[in-house]
């Protein structure tokens, strides 16, 4: 098994939404318990009213972008995909297509499915420059053959 997935993705899928929901968690909180009428400018219901939608908007977008990324290492025969918790194999047969995508300095991987999975019909992952690369060139035909 080759590990085509980049090590930032256990960053991103945990350490980065752990933090931001402590901290922007504890900011909620705090803004609520101590009721102040004015927090330096800025009026108090307006403050706290803001930090709750800015709070639940942000736990949405981590929810439906980073805690979506899945690990994943592939061979000659399979993929097998993991969220840390749970792990599925899938084998080329089921696997539609994969498609790639550029976002900052990150390569964006996606695995479409034919038929949906254990972890629905897309998975996304952000794929390791130099071995995702290697291991397209060495089984990508593989894949493309599939269609």
């Amino acid at each position: 098994m080759e590990r085509l997935s980049s090590n930032l993705t256990l960053f991103f899928k945990f350490f980065v939404p752990v933090f931001w929901i402590v901290f922007f968690g504890a900011f909620t909180i705090a803004v609520f318990a101590y009721r102040n009428e004015f927090y330096g400018a800025i009026p108090g219901q307006p403050l706290r009213i803001g930090a709750v939608v800015f709070f639940v908007s942000g736990l949405f977008m981590l929810y439906f972008t980073l805690m979506q990324l899945k690990r994943v290492e592939g061979n000659a025969e399979h993929f097998l995909v993991t969220d840390y918790f749970k792990t599925f194999r899938y084998t080329y047969d089921s696997i539609e297509k994969i498609t790639e995508s550029k976002f900052a300095f990150l390569k964006l991987a996606t695995i479409h499915l034919k038929e949906k999975g254990s972890f629905g019909k897309r998975m996304f992952f952000i794929a390791s420059s130099s071995r995702y690369e290697g291991f397209m060139q060495q089984f990508g035909a593989q894949l493309r053959s599939v269609d």
